[in-house]
């Protein structure tokens, strides 16, 4: 099978779309996020979309199923908040290793079911951005105040990459960057496990803007955000979520105008409106 990265010299590969207003389609309720394993859990489990690859996985099979079956080239794993520091919020930082090498395992299975020779179908290990910033003030009252810091991001990260990859993903995609410190920790964790077990995959890394000066949470532009981590010597560089696609266009533009790697464009429905729906 051909590798990513000369497929990439070929043609356009296709990502697939989100996956939790996919996952909110079937409707689960909080019994069905709980499952058997995790009937007595001691907080509420209904939102924890990732523990879904413990306790539904045929729904995230379906998913990326129908992704595949639209023409997609690449699905990523179901693992946007599969870090200890994320999944904290539902007492299971203990979980992280064990829902990422599921989910990788899922993702793989229904890849290679859909595969032929002439398009093969790759796994993006998904690594999303925590729901904690190492550089944004969290507290105006205490402004030199973060809620986590560089060494516990590399810890998580590390552990969330090890599972991705005993799962059997094809690459790493470090996505939804909203602060570039919290990427530049993803970054270095992933270099670290790298080096670790001697075997490096290719590296997509994808960030989020979050208003119409194209700037992340942490301030920098899509410039900035360009020539902070392209030392890391990903395969691309793109922008994803953010602000819906006719808003995101023209920053994908100008990142196309000053990368000189591949780059990627994975919108979603943009921001709501004041009634909370999305245009």
């Amino acid at each position: 099978m051909k590798s990513f990265t000369d497929l990439l010299k070929q043609r356009i590969l296709i990502l697939d779309g989100a996956m939790g207003t996919m996952i909110q389609t079937y409707k689960l309720s909080e019994a069905d996020f709980r499952g058997e394993r995790f009937a007595k859990w001691p907080c509420d489990l209904k939102g924890n979309n990732d523990l879904l690859c413990l306790t539904q996985p045929q729904v995230i099979q379906e998913i990326h199923r129908a992704y595949l079956d639209a023409g997609a080239d690449i699905i990523a794993t179901n693992t946007f908040n599969s870090t200890a520091i994320s999944m904290s919020d539902y007492q299971m930082q203990d979980l992280a290793y064990e829902i990422n090498v599921a989910a990788a395992k899922i993702a793989r299975e229904v890849a290679e079911e859909k595969s032929t020779t002439d398009k093969p179908r790759l796994v993006a290990g998904g690594l999303g951005p925590t729901n904690r910033s190492a550089s944004v003030v969290v507290d105006v009252n205490n402004p030199g105040y973060r809620n986590t810091d560089f060494d516990q991001l590399v810890e998580a990260y590390r552990d969330a990459t090890r599972g991705l990859m005993d799962g059997g993903v094809d690459l790493l995609i470090i996505e939804t960057i909203f602060d570039t410190l919290n990427a530049k920790a993803a970054i270095f964790a992933v270099q670290d496990v790298f080096v670790e077990r001697g075997v490096e995959l290719p590296v997509m890394i994808s960030a989020t803007i979050v208003d119409e000066a194209g700037r992340n949470l942490s301030g920098q532009n899509t410039e900035a955000i360009y020539n902070s981590l392209r030392h890391s010597n990903p395969v691309s560089i793109g922008l994803n979520c953010s602000l819906g696609p006719d808003k995101l266009r023209q920053y994908v533009e100008e990142l196309a105008d000053i990368a000189d790697i591949y780059v990627s464009a994975y919108p979603n429905a943009g921001l709501p409106n004041e009634f909370g729906e999305f245009d």
